[in-house]
């Protein structure tokens, strides 16, 4: 939930003007994993790998894209 506060604030700073140049160096997205772009690959699972895929992930605390990384990583080695 957004306070007046935190609305107050971000209005102070938007009358004070943004550093153009520090917006530009934080750059847009996610940050990357490595010096080279990644892509999104859709992949389609049934509903019985989605839960052995959630299984995996919450075991091995890890996000689903992580662990379908190390899966991948796994396999080609």
């Amino acid at each position: 939930m957004v306070t007046d506060e935190q609305i107050q604030k971000w209005a102070d700073e938007a009358e004070t003007g943004y550093d153009v140049e520090e917006l530009k160096r934080r750059g847009r997205g996610r940050p990357g994993r490595g010096a080279e772009p990644m892509q999104v690959v859709a992949v389609r699972l049934t509903a019985e790998e989605i839960a052995a895929l959630d299984e995996l992930a919450e075991r091995e605390h890890l996000s689903r894209s992580e662990a379908i990384r190390r899966a991948l990583a796994d396999f080609a080695a």
